[in-house]
């Protein structure tokens, strides 16, 4: 199957299974051949004790909301590979390279996102992030050793990689850090409640779902005016 094919049936598959509300049981079991995603499991989380590393292979198209170590190896020619980082609201992601091996001038890339791409589409978007878009890039084989652990701005964020060497790859350690005043903002489920406070700060902020759902903002306060809070009664 092509890469970019591929690529689009996954996500495809995330969509379908998020509309039935099955996606927080897509992570319950060890991931094997037939399971493309490893995404919010509460129970492998629990299970996992104290101190304790979780350690898998990552796939050519992959998500994960857990922390641990995961290692790519290529065992063919991969052109189009990715994988999708997503933590709590209150989240930040840290990518750590542990082990790179990755042919740069022979065209293999291994980049690092601020945020996800979406058929094209950047979150959060260029007018809502802190940084300029060519700053999100981050390329191993520009910053080599010199960069070698990565933090997001949000709770979400991506790696995208070239590899043309079979037996090549490379291994990270994904950790979480908190975020105390999120400002933008994938949410994990389809359902519960948020509250964003964005304190001193004149920014865009932004929260996405990515089910279909029905949203309620059921409180807006907008800042103050000569010392006074501004705040907009909703029905």
């Amino acid at each position: 199957m092509p890469s970019a094919f591929q690529f689009q049936c996954h996500f495809i598959l995330i969509f379908l299974a998020a509309s039935k509300g099955e996606t927080r049981y897509l992570e319950v079991r060890d991931a094997g051949e037939d399971e493309p995603f490893l995404l919010l499991s509460e129970d492998l989380k629990r299970e996992l004790s104290a101190g304790q590393v979780y350690r898998r292979s990552l796939r050519c198209i992959d998500m994960l909301s857990i922390e641990g170590q995961f290692t790519f190896t290529a065992d063919e020619l991969q052109l189009h590979c990715a994988t999708f980082f997503i933590g709590e609201p209150e989240e930040l992601i840290m990518i750590d390279y542990d082990f790179v091996n990755i042919d740069c001038k022979g065209g293999d890339f291994l980049k690092v996102f601020d945020g996800w791409i979406l058929k094209g589409e950047k979150f959060p978007s260029s007018l809502d992030h802190p940084l300029p878009t060519s700053e999100r890039y981050i390329d191993f084989c520009e910053s080599g050793s010199i960069q070698k652990s990565i933090r997001s701005s949000q709770n979400v964020a991506m790696i995208f990689f070239r590899i043309h060497q079979p037996g090549n790859g490379f291994t990270i350690t994904v950790k979480k850090n908190t975020n105390l005043f999120p400002c933008n903002v994938i949410s994990q489920t389809p359902s519960g409640r948020f509250t964003m406070v964005i304190p001193h700060q004149h920014r865009n902020c932004s929260f996405s779902i990515i089910y279909p759902v029905v949203i309620k903002i059921s409180d807006l306060m907008l800042g103050h005016l000569n010392g006074l809070f501004l705040k907009v009664s909703l029905s």
